[in-house]
């Protein structure tokens, strides 16, 4: 018994028939998280940053955060 190859048009339904069938049973992306942690958020309402002066001293220096 010999075997038979399929055809250039066989190959591509079978890829499609299997793409379409992973697209319909594949599961969703998960979403990254949008929440911000609490202390992020009090940091943006008190308008922190990362390398702000905190003060100068008399001598010039200066202190940063």
């Amino acid at each position: 018994m010999g075997l038979k190859t399929a055809s250039g048009d066989e190959a591509a339904a079978v890829a499609a028939a299997i793409a379409r069938f992973e697209a319909e049973t594949g599961t969703a992306p998960a979403e990254a998280p949008t929440a911000v942690s609490p202390w992020q958020r009090a940091a943006l309402i008190e308008g922190v940053g990362a390398k702000e002066i905190v003060q100068e001293t008399e001598g010039g220096d200066k202190w940063l955060s």
